[in-house]
Formats: structure tokens, C-alpha cells, sequence
């Protein structure tokens, strides 16, 4: 006679712990934005007698994690975290359910990581034991509108001129001008280099520019290889206003 194999105890476990659970409202306020929320020790209240009761626990897993420095509202430097989380949760069999969300949050200190690990944990039980609230947020009830993504602002350490934009990030072009083919390791001619000059006050790009570009310490040095790529590049540079 077959025998029919029992479920694991996990399953009613966490069924029992829904049972015990009562409702966690949003009684904690942020007071720099006024909206309310369910804190992490307004959970792990309701979630603690529960879980002990029902031989319920919990062990977190970091799959992955960002961090980022940002500039809050004040101008601050804070650092940013994200982390994605698996919590499993187990019961005296050794059965378990898995639970995967994701947790981040900001601080001007040290403590964003141990935010994010909050945030995930609170979300988690969330959704594992649909703890019932007064208020939740659904994501149908409000349309927000998408706007453009936000771009990022050069730093002043690397921001450079419009001209030098201009001249850096150009294709090599066909040539507007004519020259006899450079040849291999050959240094320029004070004409070549007269005619260079001419292009830069044309252009109003810098002599530091060109020779970072041509990575030489001074025109004089420069080959006519180098030479012909930038005086492609300048050809197809617009008058300086």
C-alpha cells in the first residue's frame, strides 16, 4: 500500500505565523517628507512572538551589492546602497521557503548598508506572511508621469570648454585640405606648424589641447602622422565665435 509523503512543516508553519500575526499599521511619520510607515521594530514586534511560537526562523543572504556616493538635498555627500536579498525561512523539520527582495536606502554616515538590510528584511516578512496593514500602498493608485532621465553634470576637474568637446569627440573626417602623404616618424616643418596655428586661432582650441593629444611636450616634436590626424580633426571644427 502506497504511503502519501507529508508536506514539509514549513508550509504550515508559516500559515500559523499569518494566523498569529495581527495588523501593523503605519504609525511611524518621516518628517522631512510627512508621510507614514510601518518601521522595522513595529514589524519585527508583531513578527517575533509569532515566529517563536511556531518554530519559524529566518537567515539572510547578500547575493549582491552596490554602492554609491550621492549629494543629498543639503549638498551632503551620502553614500547609497542596494542590495538584493534571499531570505530563507525555516522551521524544526529543516524545511524551508525561499524569499528574494531587494532593500536600499541612504545615509550621510556609515549606516546605509545596515538600512538596506532593514528595508529588505521588513519587505520580505511583508510578502512571505502578507502582514495586513491599515494602508498599503498599491502601485494602481496613482499614474506618475515619466519624464526624461536625468543627466549627469560633468565635475569641474574634467568638465572642458565647448570648443574642446567640439575637437575631442569628432571622427577623424575626410581630409578639407590637401597634403602629400606624411611620412613614418618624420617630425613637422615650421610651415606644417605655422599652418597648425592658423587652425587653432581659427578654431579657438588650445595648444595644451593638441599637444595632450599628440602626447608631445611641444609642437616642434610632434610627427607628421600626429600632425595630419589633428589637422583632420580641426578641418571639420566650426570658426570659434
Amino acid at each position: 500500500m502506497a504511503t502519501t509523503e507529508k508536506a514539509p512543516k514549513i508550509y504550515e508553519a508559516i500559515t500559523n505565523v499569518m494566523k498569529d500575526i495581527g495588523i501593523v499599521g503605519k504609525n511611524d511619520s518621516n518628517d522631512f517628507d510627512h508621510y507614514k510607515y510601518r518601521g522595522i521594530d513595529a514589524v519585527m514586534n508583531a513578527l517575533n512572538p509569532a515566529m517563536i511560537k511556531n518554530k519559524v526562523f529566518v537567515t539572510p543572504n547578500v547575493i549582491d551589492s552596490k554602492r554609491e556616493e550621492r549629494v543629498g538635498n543639503k549638498g551632503t555627500n551620502m553614500m547609497y546602497s542596494v542590495l538584493t536579498v534571499e531570505y530563507t525561512f525555516y522551521t524544526d523539520d529543516g524545511s524551508n521557503v525561499k524569499c528574494t527582495v531587494i532593500g536600499e536606502a541612504m545615509d550621510r554616515s556609515d549606516k546605509s548598508t545596515n538600512k538596506a538590510m532593514s528595508a529588505a528584511y521588513k519587505y520580505a516578512c511583508f510578502q512571505t506572511f502578507c502582514i495586513p496593514t491599515e494602508e498599503m500602498q498599491d502601485a494602481d493608485a496613482e499614474s506618475p508621469e515619466i519624464g526624461n532621465k536625468v543627466k549627469e553634470s560633468p565635475s569641474p576637474a574634467t568638465s572642458k570648454s565647448k570648443k574642446e568637446k567640439e575637437f575631442t569627440g569628432m571622427n577623424p573626417p575626410e581630409p578639407a585640405y590637401t597634403e602629400p602623404v606624411p611620412e613614418v616618424g618624420k617630425i613637422v616643418n615650421a610651415e606644417q606648424i605655422a599652418k597648425l596655428k592658423a587652425e587653432l586661432e581659427r578654431t579657438g582650441v588650445s595648444e595644451s589641447q593638441i599637444l595632450s593629444a599628440g602626447k608631445v611636450s611641444k609642437l616642434e616634436d610632434m610627427t607628421e602622422i600626429t600632425y595630419d590626424s589633428i589637422m583632420r580633426r580641426l578641418a571639420k571644427t566650426k570658426d570659434k565665435a
